[in-house]
């Protein structure tokens, strides 16, 4: 599906006859294929290489070097400036269908993942009515994606007071973990956890190796910080300082390792907590971590005054911070990039007053992650490979799902046609997204998605494929 912010030239697609595969360290056997892509580039565990790329029944069955001759029903020969990748795996995305489709619903919102090469998102349990706390509420969830979806969809449960004794059955409905606030959401049917009741979650989920993902930011700390009434995006920033998340995320670290449990840290923007989170890490403490491409490309200090469309939450930071915080994902303290796209109507981003305390917080994303990430990793010369190991291979570990993220035998053929090295200029008005709010437009940014499949059926934006994922099945 290719990306309509940007001009891009499909892959020649081809129809072939007769069947021959093999693999890098087998002799070619006779054997049918769906679908084979032929690329000088192509991007598996092992790195970059010369392949051919057989499918059969949506799951990658043969990677045999260049020249084997593998045929198919169809055959994709990639051109010299594209590049095979995974699928990504976005497992931090607000559809907020049932309840808030206007804000997004799974069929814009899918679209413009397999735009951007997400072949697979993870839905929160908010900004939804009703959130996904019980499993009715999944049940709901489930219902309005199954019909709608050009990508694959799991679900988060979420965790809020009151709801302990509905947690294991949510998991075993097949939710892949559980989100909680320890402030105010935002929306008032999504109500935070306190300390004690955040412990009390976490040793329940200990007993049976749930993950708690945790927007950690104090309540306190920000209720006592300066308010960020008007349009100066200085005076919005001190109202979320650092403080808030480093209190928060030590709580999240005292109470994991009282509890056993694991957990996993929501968006970082704060590289203050770098090196709490390496020691917690180093103590045995079963912590992973998150960022986003707002917190790895966007800077405070460019930030124009009113311009509340990066209103989010917690803030990007000054450059300082930024830099850090790439240095913890070159160094693995933090383990994965994904997008936290949480959109809203326009009205909703106060564009006749520009206020930041009464905007709605949050970056739409979801189509644009990877040249994002891209554009600002090429820079600091660090390599394809890892950027999508971060938003690709982490995030799909993190969620369980062994069959996604990753270009090899046995995998999902979630697959996508990469220009790495093509730019072009956000048009926020030819996203997919329902809402044409971003921070973004107008950006130049540097690589292209030209074509998504999933498993091996390329995604057209017409005709929905995607299925629903459980924990544990998928």
């Amino acid at each position: 599906m290719a990306d309509p912010s940007a001009a891009g030239s499909p892959a020649a697609d081809s129809p072939a006859a007769g069947s021959t595969t093999g693999s890098p360290t087998a002799d070619p056997i006779t054997r049918g294929f769906d679908l084979v892509i032929r690329g000088r580039r192509v991007l598996t565990s092992e790195g970059l290489r010369e392949l051919e790329v057989g499918v059969v029944d949506g799951t990658i069955t043969a990677l045999a070097p260049w020249g084997t001759g593998l045929t198919g029903a169809r055959t994709v020969e990639l051109r010299g400036d594209e590049t095979l990748l995974p699928g990504l795996v976005d497992s931090h995305v607000h559809v907020n269908e049932p309840g808030r489709t206007e804000w997004e619903g799974f069929a814009s919102a899918t679209r413009a993942a397999a735009a951007g090469g997400v072949t697979t998102i993870i839905d929160m349990p908010l900004n939804s009515i009703p959130p996904t706390v019980n499993v009715e509420a999944l049940a709901q969830k489930r219902a309005a994606a199954a019909s709608q979806a050009f990508v694959d969809v799991g679900f988060w449960g979420g965790a809020v007071p009151g709801n302990t004794a509905d947690l294991r059955a949510l998991h075993e409905e097949g939710v892949f973990g559980f989100k909680c606030f320890l402030l105010h959401s935002g929306v008032d049917e999504f109500p935070p956890l306190d300390a004690e009741e955040l412990e009390k979650d976490l040793a329940e989920l200990a007993t049976f190796d749930a993950l708690m993902i945790v927007h950690a930011e104090d309540a306190r700390t920000i209720d006592e910080a300066p308010r960020a009434g008007g349009s100066r995006y200085e005076s919005f920033l001190a109202s979320r300082p650092r403080r808030a998340e480093n209190i928060a995320i030590a709580t999240v670290i005292e109470r994991a390792r009282s509890t056993g449990a694991r957990a996993h840290i929501l968006h970082l923007s704060s590289s203050d907590a770098l090196p709490l989170i390496a020691a917690a890490r180093r103590d045995g403490v079963r912590l992973t971590v998150e960022t986003c491409p707002h917190y790895l490309t966007l800077v405070a200090e460019e930030v124009p005054d009113g311009a509340t469309a990066y209103k989010c939450c917690p803030p990007i930071r000054e450059d300082a911070n930024r830099e850090l915080l790439w240095r913890g994902l070159q160094d693995g303290t933090i383990d994965c990039i994904v997008t936290d796209h949480s959109p809203s109507t326009p009205d909703l981003k106060d564009p006749e007053h520009g206020d930041f305390d009464v905007a709605w917080g949050g970056v739409s994303s979801l189509q644009l992650g990877l040249p994002l990430v891209w554009t600002e990793a090429r820079k600091r010369g660090i390599p394809l490979e890892r950027v999508v190991g971060w938003m690709a291979q982490a995030p799909a570990a993190l969620a369980g799902l062994p069959r996604k993220g990753c270009l090899a035998v046995g995998c999902d053929a979630d697959l996508v046609v990469f220009a790495a090295e093509e730019s072009f200029t956000v048009d926020v008005n030819a996203l997919h997204h329902r809402n044409a709010v971003s921070p973004y437009d107008g950006k130049r940014l540097t690589g292209v998605v030209r074509r998504t499949y999933l498993r091996g059926t390329e995604v057209d934006g017409v005709t929905p494929a995607g299925r629903m994922l459980r924990r544990g099945s998928a």
